[in-house]
């Protein structure tokens, strides 16, 4: 049974009802996993397009400083890059020796580790 309620039978209220606001901090989260994701991958892309054009351009040091920028991005960006990255220098103590102090400290938040040979 439906009973329609008319302008007369329907509650005065005597202040204007409003919607609780959307919080926008939740859409603002989701919007910066995907952009660190996305520099994260680009970071993971440029590293693996600097071998290549490292080999291209021997005379021209392009490749150098682009795999140093891919690996800030993905250093910076992932916790999965930063694991990998930290396996591989586990794996390869000689590519932490060669890695300046402020490549370090920037992508990894920490000096570079004494290794004896």
């Amino acid at each position: 049974m439906l009973i329609a309620m008319t302008h007369e039978t329907a509650p005065l209220l005597s202040q204007p009802v409003y919607l609780p606001p959307k919080p926008i901090h939740v859409l603002r989260n989701g919007v910066n996993v995907a952009a660190r994701q996305v520099l994260a991958v680009s970071g993971l892309g440029m590293i693996a397009l600097a071998i290549p054009v490292g080999v291209a351009t021997p005379f021209i040091p392009v490749g150098l400083p682009m795999a140093i920028v891919g690996v800030v991005l993905l250093g910076r960006n992932a916790v999965w890059g930063r694991r990998w990255m930290e396996g591989v220098m586990a794996r390869h103590p000689r590519l932490e020796r060669m890695a300046p102090n402020w490549l370090m400290r920037s992508v990894f938040g920490r000096e570079k580790r004494v290794v004896s040979e």
